[in-house]
């Protein structure tokens, strides 16, 4: 997993790398859930860290779909 970006970082982020990196942790949790049910996953503590990383980054989106700015 990546390391993890603080909010101001996340926001410095250009549309594209949002894109990428939210399709990277849905990626990440998928493989992860894979893992759990095989009995092969060992860090459980990922999933917390994945979602709460999918979860700062689709604030950030909708932040940036829903700000009066991005309307022009």
């Amino acid at each position: 997993m990546t390391p993890r970006l603080d909010t101001a970082e996340l926001r410095n982020l250009s549309d594209s790398d949002i894109t990428e990196q939210i399709s990277g942790v849905r990626k990440e949790l998928f493989d992860l859930r894979f893992q759990q049910a095989t009995r092969q996953l060992n860090n459980t503590h990922r999933f917390k860290e994945a979602r709460i990383k999918l979860a700062q980054l689709l604030t950030v989106q909708q932040e940036r779909h829903s700000s009066p700015t991005s309307l022009t």
